[in-house]
């Protein structure tokens, strides 16, 4: 991003306040920032708030003498290599859908010759109602690029789409229109699971694992930065979630089955979760309390269902079906037996036993497939990451 010109166009709403955020992310990234503030956003953030973090100028007037004595709504609108609008209000979607000019923001969007981005932010109703839906549409058709909304709680009381994006999914937005990198698995879709599950014995007491989530979670946000669509099945972890990936919480490993079915179809899975072989025959209503001299109470256990089993031959199979194999010992034997019994593409083998693999943050691996093995030496979890997805990428090619 060093030398990238972004000109950020701040809009009114209370969601301006993460432009801020936003700036600081970009100048971290070495880009140059302009902002213009419009008269609605000035209800919100401050120009001296955004001069400060840009350390550019903020523009607010179309009719400043000194910048018009230059053209300057066109300068500005030419000069940068991407169009930012954060948060774009319905009004300014409006305006920009209609080709209206009657303040600054809008007479840059009209003039620019550049890319633009859009964060929208709005009530939900207001991004739900048809006139909104259309100017959206005669947008994406101009080629501008949306980022969210999101679904959220919005400061009206609300719940629902129209909380603008955050600014790290902006930022990353960014990043990836400027960076001009190829995106192998655009138009894939890939299912990831992470962490572990939770087999409920009471109200209180559960069966779960140390897994972190942490492999996982690098493998969806990885997977998403090649352009896939990834959905993230997850355990109970608390990581935050990769930015670009749909994200869906669950506790059970039916639980997790259920969601990794309605995710399908899928070109490609990748069963990293750490989950329960075995859960309780029966859940107690009550938390089980200790009877003196009674000892402790008899534990039924019935086997979970088999998830990576499942995926690798069911009807609507991905094409590429990958699967994690945790150990303690003979590794690779095992890895090797469960590729045969699963019906998966690849297992991707580690040694749980070497400190920092579980719940750390480094991991060395091997890939097991039935043309043998390749050992990988010991690397960040977001570098094995990185190199998986480029790898499954080949792998659907």
């Amino acid at each position: 991003m060093s030398q990238m010109r972004i000109l950020l166009i701040v809009g009114g709403g209370i969601a301006a306040y993460k432009s801020l955020e936003l700036i600081r992310l970009l100048r971290k990234s070495g880009a140059d920032v302009r902002v213009i503030l419009t008269s609605a956003g000035a209800q919100f953030v401050t120009p001296l708030s955004l001069a400060a973090l840009s350390e550019n100028p903020v523009h607010t007037d179309l009719f400043s003498l000194t910048d018009e004595a230059e053209m300057g709504h066109i300068q500005l609108s030419r000069a940068a290599d991407l169009v930012v609008v954060a948060p774009a209000t319905a009004d300014l979607m409006a305006k920009a859908a209609q080709g209206l000019a009657n303040d600054l923001a809008s007479t840059v969007l009209l003039a620019t010759d550049k890319s633009v981005l859009m964060a929208p932010a709005m009530n939900v109703r207001m991004w739900d109602h048809a006139a909104t839906q259309r100017n959206l549409a005669t947008l994406q058709g101009d080629g501008v690029i949306f980022v969210g909304p999101n679904d959220g709680d919005m400061a009206c009381g609300e719940f629902g789409p129209g909380r603008m994006a955050e600014p790290a999914e902006i930022h990353a937005a960014i990043l990836e229109k400027l960076s001009g990198a190829p995106k192998p698995l655009a138009g894939r879709r890939a299912i990831v699971t992470a962490g572990p599950t939770a087999e409920p014995l009471d109200p209180v007491r559960y069966l779960t694992n140390r897994s972190s989530g942490k492999q996982g979670f690098a493998i969806a946000a990885a997977l998403a930065q090649l352009g896939a669509d990834v959905t993230l099945v997850a355990g109970p972890v608390a990581l935050a979630t990769p930015t670009g990936v749909k994200r869906v919480d669950v506790e059970t490993a039916r639980e997790m089955l259920a969601a990794c079915q309605s995710a399908l179809p899928a070109d490609i899975a990748v069963c990293v979760a750490a989950v329960a072989d075995w859960r309780p025959a029966d859940v107690a209503s009550q938390k089980t309390k200790k009877t003196p001299g009674g000892g402790p109470p008899p534990l039924t256990l019935v086997e979970n269902p088999d998830i990576l089993a499942t995926l690798s031959k069911g009807e609507t199979r991905p094409t590429l079906v990958v699967g994690f194999a945790a150990e303690t010992e003979n590794v690779e034997a095992y890895a090797q037996a469960k590729l045969a019994k699963k019906g998966c593409d690849w297992i991707i083998a580690n040694d749980v036993s070497i400190a920092g693999t579980m719940g750390g943050d480094d991991n060395a691996i091997s890939i097991v497939t039935t043309s043998g093995i390749e050992r990988w030496s010991r690397l960040a979890k977001s570098e094995v990451a990185d190199k998986l997805a480029a790898r499954m990428a080949e792998g659907l090619t």
